[in-house]
């Protein structure tokens, strides 16, 4: 991935979702060529000229100061996460990337393992699941069994089956979000290769997960609220927090989903812990790798 095209294609996707009237601006009679904003009405509202905004919507960012970016920014009405995005597009930082994967250290395998009747899980930072503990196995899937150049969060929702149906009418709304994701990590580390070949395998092996990344969608996944049916144990509704590492940057973080305290969704959990249990009594490798 370039990244003066991925620059370039944010800009312009965020430029086409503002109608003139959106900003306070009059549309003149008379069919628009393109869809959106024109580059000089989204420089006049940035305060910036036209040849400034038109050589970094261009992929062109050498010389961009922050306080033109946060003017552009606030002219395309950016979110927090879509600001950081640009910031991190237009002036990448430069990160250690490992070339191969670094294995969790004991303590963390330790702690993912820990949970009872919390489904826990350890995500690289190329949505790889480096670890994971029996009652996520029971909710999501035999980790253990997938190949491992595919045991990632992306392949779960873009290439299982049984994923679509585990989230069934609200797929699509969780597909977006990791793809979102996605986005936020490409641009946190530009450096790593492995990640971008993540991304180009997926939109190779998808047409929905391309058709959802060519649309630029921007946020970092923290919570989220999950509407589930689980072939065996029923509904669930489960709030998913990912929990940053922050010493442990080859990680997104350690992905935790829990219920409602006396809910049917609790009970349901604690039905799956029991069935992990006996999974793992079966097969140590339910735990994730040693």
């Amino acid at each position: 991935m370039d990244a003066r095209i991925e620059l370039s294609e944010f800009l312009k996707s965020r430029r086409a979702r503002l109608s003139p009237e959106d900003v306070g601006l009059r549309a003149y009679g008379g069919r628009r060529r393109v869809a959106g904003l024109r580059r000089e009405e989204l420089a006049g509202l940035a305060g910036v000229s036209v040849a400034h905004y038109t050589r970094l919507e261009q992929g062109r960012a050498d010389s961009v100061s922050a306080e033109v970016l946060a003017a552009i920014g606030r002219a395309l009405r950016l979110d927090e996460d879509e600001r950081t995005y640009l910031g991190q597009l237009a002036r990448p930082d430069a990160r250690t990337c490992p070339g191969t994967a670094v294995p969790p250290r004991p303590g963390l395998r330790h702690l993912v393992a820990s949970f009872d009747a919390t489904p826990a899980i350890l995500v690289g930072r190329h949505t790889e699941v480096v670890a994971w503990n029996p009652v996520a196995t029971a909710l999501f899937g035999d980790f253990a069994a997938m190949p491992e150049g595919e045991r990632s969060i992306s392949d779960l929702i873009f290439r299982r089956p049984d994923m679509r149906d585990l989230h069934g009418d609200d797929w699509e709304r969780t597909a977006v979000e990791h793809v979102a994701h996605l986005r936020v990590l490409s641009a946190c580390y530009r450096g790593d290769r492995r990640l971008v070949a993540h991304i180009e395998r997926l939109r190779a092996a998808s047409p929905e997960f391309a058709r959802m990344w060519s649309s630029h969608p921007v946020a970092r996944t923290g919570h989220r609220f999950y509407r589930l049916h689980h072939p065996v144990v029923g509904d669930l509704e489960l709030y998913g927090e990912l929990v940053t590492l922050p010493g442990d940057l080859e990680y997104s973080g350690l992905d935790l989903f829990a219920a409602e305290p006396g809910s049917a969704s609790e009970h349901a959990l604690r039905r799956l812990a029991d069935l992990g249990r006996a999974r793992e009594t079966a097969s140590p490798s339910a735990v994730g790798p040693r």
